[in-house]
């Protein structure tokens, strides 16, 4: 939980800079696509450096070895999941489109349900705490903002919240020999950074194929700067930080919890448009609906502690 935690405040940062990018004119296309084109250069630098060449190479047969299986989760769980949440964030400031993804954590429940896992009816109820806060935060912008800019900011990020869980727990299943699936390098995935490249690179013919259906210029330097630091913080530091919470899950219930510790970004967020993008306050339905899905993350840890 503790590494969650810690994650959900890295990740942050994707929405308070995604937010700034947007505000100052730039595509969506390019805060997504660059950010993975940066993990991939950092993470092979840094494997490299800290593991040596030996292991990075290992780490390339294993993507050549199943090129298809990282290509397929890669552009599930970071391609699309990531492509919608730049989208989002031309639509609704960072800590909304951040409060909205925490229906991530409802969303990884029906994904592991799908490959077979069940757990304590509690759990359901403290998701349905989460998605009454997330609901409250979008049912105050009704009346403030158009219906259609309302969907455009929120529509995309719950289909974000079902791509994201469902590209990692492919790895996760692969890793643990499901039948169907192929038979990993289960020793080099214990490297968080390792399993974040190979998802990375995975996800770069995604980015390919979706660029002739944008309408994306050539990338102001500014917008590449602030891509760089969302790939090192959120990117690198944040998705590792929780791929390595989600490895030390010993069931169903404790990935249930790892997940929820997402609900930190909203906070994070938060504080970070105020102090940096001069962002108004939350209106006191806002910060009941905030109140209300940190209290559903609060049930979730105390489960796990249980």
């Amino acid at each position: 939980m503790t590494l969650g935690l810690a994650a959900g405040l890295f990740f942050s940062t994707t929405f308070i800079l995604n937010r700034a990018m947007s505000l100052e004119g730039g595509h969506w296309y390019w805060s997504a696509s660059l950010r993975y084109l940066c993990m991939v250069g950092l993470l092979g630098a840094g494997l490299s450096l800290v593991k040596g060449g030996t292991f990075f190479r290992r780490v390339l047969a294993e993507f050549c070895r199943h090129w298809a299986f990282w290509v397929v989760s890669g552009s599930i769980g970071f391609g699309g999941f990531y492509a919608l949440i730049c989208f989002a964030a031309d639509h609704s400031p960072g800590w909304v489109v951040a409060t909205t993804w925490q229906l991530t954590i409802i969303a990884s429940l029906f994904v592991l349900m799908l490959f077979g896992r069940k757990f304590p009816r509690r759990i359901w109820a403290y998701s349905a705490i989460v998605f009454a806060g997330v609901l409250l935060v979008n049912l105050s912008r009704v009346g403030t903002e158009n219906i259609v800019t309302l969907l455009l900011g929120s529509s995309p990020v719950l289909l974000a919240a079902f791509l994201y869980p469902l590209g990692n727990q492919l790895v996760w299943e692969a890793k643990h020999g499901r039948r169907g699936l192929p038979r990993v390098d289960v020793d080099l995935l214990d490297n968080a950074f390792a399993k974040v490249f190979l998802l990375s690179l995975g996800s770069l013919p995604f980015w390919v194929l979706l660029y002739p259906f944008t309408s994306a210029s050539t990338p102001a330097a500014s917008q590449v700067v602030s891509v760089a630091l969302v790939a090192l913080f959120s990117g690198v530091i944040a998705t590792s930080l929780f791929l390595g919470a989600r490895n030390s899950a010993n069931d169903a219930s404790q990935l249930a919890a790892v997940d929820a510790t997402q609900s930190s970004e909203v906070l994070f967020a938060l504080c970070g448009e105020i102090l940096f993008l001069q962002a108004s306050l939350p209106s006191p339905m806002q910060l009941f609906g905030i109140l209300i899905a940190g209290a559903g993350l609060v049930a979730f840890v105390r489960l796990e502690d249980g």
